[in-house]
């Protein structure tokens, strides 16, 4: 019977614990008082003498048999050394003489236990790998323009480690990978521009290469051997994570084979903490490179990866720049004419320069106004209409539009990529941003809509492809991506559109008395009943208090009555905050000078001490006076700098800055910090009530705070907006007028 394969589960296979590893060394994993929980099958082969229920064992019993030049209890040591520098890198690896044959000790954690893995200090490599590194550098790094840094690597790689094909392997968003520079053998096919589908390296695979940094498959023809261990000894499969000798998924060793590959070697490359791509060498005869020329080898990956970061930033950069000068302009203009319509739409200056569209619409008051290339206006309607069917976000954007909406395909040519801003969906007010169909010929190694093929005598052939001949795809409908860049450009300029409309609202939406009714009904209703709410909460929270004063309560009883009074004083301060928020509202102005500096000197002050952030760093370059309420702006700062200081613990060495720019007619404040920071499809909800981003939901806050903040700020006549990056922190931007 045939067995039957489905490629969509290698993205589920769990490679992490195969069960095996590769046969050219062997490992042995001790828990934490040094027993033999786990072994491989092979370590017979390396070592004589050994006894026969390894099992169970103190690794001592065996150590005489594995360093037989080493003093007593030495892997202890090593461990405990580890463990004390919370690290192995300073003693990995460690030589051996293992029976009269050199060997390397290599010492990983695998959850509790820890992987002691034996490799032969053998290497087909001949050069002094770690000379050759330091003069190739240079090289490397000899052009700025990317391209050339990528193929002058791939180049240096090839006559360090003298594989037979060499190339540098960029991830796409989607998982799919492209050859984007290669150095080979003159008798070899170029495989340059290819690409390959994600299922080639499923998702798992792709996250075990951040987590070793170099990957080696010595031969694929030689037999993995197999982890022993009984229920006695752990009910898991041991964990290879963080393991050298990992043994290789069957379905990438047939993969590699149907290529006629014997050997390849990796070497990670990270951008921003992922994956950006793959040193990837591969060798049509097995070869095996030892464990310090790996580690050698890392190096010069991270060279590389420090010099992508280095040139995106760049790129980054000047982009920035770009829109920030765009939105600037736009911003001026919105305050300097009478129209919001006419400010966003000059003929030298419009919203499409916010961004790298191609055309862009705006619809506000009921007219359609737009600029470059774009669907009329019949068709911009019917996507507004789809909009409000399908989606929830105030801000959209994708690049497949005819992919999601179907209807687009008529129009592909000049919108297969959308960014959609809802300036007010009651009043059908949005800003479209449209880039044109980027018509492109895709070749792959191989058909990858054919993933498994049919032997002769009907098996099922394990691989995503039995044939690599280029396969030409023609790929349409779909636009070049939205740049991060042009996703943070929109949001702020969503957030000056939204100032300028406010501006404007006296004199172009005056609110009728009505309006004016409601709002302050519903501002006293919610004043009133967050009030009156407090008198039950203290009831409960005395009734919680005086039953934990009852003698004799069984743990889990008091455990509860713990939990109310916690429950409590969350809801109480939930409620002081909505009473902040709604006090906001009926306060009077009366404007004085404020001295900020001495504000953000008290607070942090007591901040520092209410989160025990002795380690924090804290750069203040600028603090001008500022007109308005001192106790309002007293708690603007009181929550950016408690929020700079809380969400910027986790990071290794805390550091927030605050500043101040000033112009003709505002200050703008900055309060920057290095913290978690906030994922960019969340930005533009950041300001709202009881909203809080997904990577702080164990971190404690109400969502309450920048809501108040936008509140005080916008009744100032000032405005804020947040520049963020998940894992690198937030900027918070304050402007103020003089």
């Amino acid at each position: 019977m045939t067995e039957s394969i489905d490629l969509t589960n290698c993205d589920t296979e769990p490679i992490h614990i195969p069960g095996q590893v590769q046969s050219h060394g062997f490992l042995i994993a001790i828990d934490a008082n040094n027993i033999i929980r786990f072994h491989s099958e092979n370590i017979a082969e390396y070592l004589d003498n050994l006894p026969s229920d390894l099992l169970g064992r103190p690794i001592n019993d065996i150590e005489p048999l594995i360093g037989a030049n080493e003093p007593p209890d030495f892997i202890n040591q090593l461990i405990s050394f580890g463990r004390s520098n919370k690290s192995f890198d300073q003693t990995n690896p460690f030589t051996i003489d293992l029976q009269g044959r050199p060997f390397f000790l290599i010492i990983n954690l695998s959850g509790p236990l820890y992987l002691l893995e034996f490799e032969p200090i053998e290497s087909d490599l001949k050069n002094d790998l770690q000379r050759m590194i330091g003069r190739s550098i240079s090289e490397m790094l000899a052009d700025k323009d990317l391209n050339n840094l990528l193929k002058n690597s791939a180049v240096q790689v090839k006559n360090i480690i003298g594989y037979d094909r060499v190339m540098i392997y960029r991830f796409a968003d989607d998982g799919h990978g492209e050859v984007i520079a290669e150095s080979k053998n003159h008798d070899l096919e170029p495989w340059l521009g290819l690409h390959y589908p994600a299922s080639d390296i499923p998702k798992q695979a792709r996250e075990l290469y951040k987590h070793n940094l170099t990957r080696l498959i010595a031969n694929v023809h030689t037999t993995p051997s197999k982890i022993i261990t009984t229920k006695r000894f752990s009910e898991e499969p041991l964990d290879l994570t963080h393991s050298q000798l990992r043994a290789v998924s069957p379905i990438h060793i047939q993969y590699l084979k149907n290529m006629g590959v014997d050997s390849s070697f990796s070497i990670s490359l990270i951008y921003k903490k992922e994956l950006w791509g793959l040193i990837a060498c591969h060798n049509y005869t097995p070869r095996f490179i030892d464990y310090k020329a790996r580690d050698s080898a890392k190096l010069i990956g991270q060279i590389l990866s420090s010099a992508l970061e280095f040139r995106q930033d760049e790129a980054n950069k000047h982009l920035q720049d770009k829109y920030n000068a765009s939105v600037d302009l736009l911003s001026r203009n919105m305050l300097k004419h009478n129209s919001i319509e006419e400010a966003l739409m000059l003929p030298g200056l419009n919203i499409m320069h916010a961004t790298d569209a191609g055309g862009a619409a705006l619809i506000y008051e009921n007219t359609v106004t737009k600029t470059g290339n774009t669907p009329n206006d019949k068709q911009i309607q019917q996507l507004l209409n789809w909009v409000k069917q399908n989606v929830d976000e105030p801000f959209y954007y994708t690049n497949e539009l005819p992919y999601v909406y179907p209807e687009a395909d008529a129009y592909k040519k000049v919108a297969s990529g959308v960014m959609i801003l809802t300036l007010s969906a009651e009043l059908s007010e949005y800003i479209i941003w449209f880039k044109p169909e980027n018509l492109e010929i895709v070749t792959w190694a191989g058909n990858p809509e054919k993933p498994v093929e049919i032997n002769a005598d009907g098996s099922t052939r394990i691989s995503p492809r039995a044939s690599f001949e280029a396969w030409a795809q023609e790929v349409s409908g779909k636009s070049e991506p939205w740049d991060d860049e042009e996703i943070k450009s929109v949001a702020r300029l969503r957030t000056e559109v939204s100032y300028a409309i406010n501006q404007k609202a006296g004199a172009i939406r005056m609110l009728n008395e009505r309006l004016k009714q409601a709002y302050e009904e519903l501002d006293t209703f919610s004043y009133t009943i967050s009030h009156d709410l407090k008198n039950p909460l203290s009831t409960i929270k005395g009734y919680a208090q005086m039953l934990s004063k009852t003698t004799n309560l069984e743990q889990r009883t008091q455990d509860v009555l713990s939990k109310i009074d916690g429950k409590v004083d969350r809801m109480n301060a939930m409620i002081n905050e909505v009473l902040d928020y709604s006090r906001i509202g009926r306060v009077e102005l009366n404007p004085v000078e404020v001295n900020v500096a001495t504000i953000i000197d008290d607070h942090l002050r007591d901040l520092k001490v209410a989160y025990n952030a002795d380690n924090l760093k804290v750069n203040i370059i600028a603090t001008p006076t500022l007109q308005g309420d001192p106790t309002m702006l007293s708690q603007v700062f009181a929550n950016l700098l408690s929020n700079a200081i809380k969400y910027s613990q986790p990071s290794a060495g805390p550091e927030i800055t605050i500043d101040a720019k000033e112009n003709e007619s505002e200050i703008v404040y900055t309060i920057k910090d290095n913290g978690v920071g906030i994922d960019i499809k969340q930005l533009p909800r950041v300001f709202e009530l009881f909203k809080r981003m997904d990577n702080v939901q164990d971190i404690e806050g109400t969502g309450v705070g920048l809501a108040i903040v936008k509140r005080i700020v916008e009744k100032h006549n000032g405005k804020i907006w947040v520049d963020s990056k998940l894992g690198e922190g937030s900027t918070f931007y304050v402007a103020f007028k003089k």
